[in-house]
């Protein structure tokens, strides 16, 4: 779903914050050609970045590509819920949505479960 403007204070995306981890070249090229196709890069943090508005079949194999690149090179991904970008186009995820009920029980763990937060 494209959000409309009206929708954008209830819709978010997930980013993916990506660390390369150090390696001798030929690890390294492979650790980079598994980013560079779904992430892009910031020099002034030295991070990449990947943001996934579904889990679809697109946002999944993403994922895994992310997760893969952890296992096999110990590169360190994180992901966090953010507000949708100005310029993002791509579908988004709602606030009612069961993803953002279970990322935000992750946000608090420390809340016993079927504790409600305190306002």
């Amino acid at each position: 779903m494209t959000p409309s403007p009206n929708s954008r204070d209830s819709a978010w995306v997930l980013e993916a914050t990506i660390r390369t981890a150090p390696a001798a070249d030929p690890h390294w090229q492979e650790q980079l050609a598994k980013l560079r196709p779904l992430a892009t890069y910031d020099r002034e943090t030295q991070t990449w970045h990947a943001r996934l508005g579904a889990l679809d079949l697109a946002g999944v194999q993403v994922l895994q590509t992310l997760f893969d690149a952890a296992r096999i090179h110990g590169t360190e991904v994180r992901l966090a819920p953010v507000a949708v970008p100005v310029y993002w186009n791509g579908p988004t995820f709602t606030r009612d949505s069961e993803v953002a009920s279970f990322l935000e029980a992750l946000a608090d763990r420390g809340r016993p479960l079927g504790q409600l937060p305190i306002a």
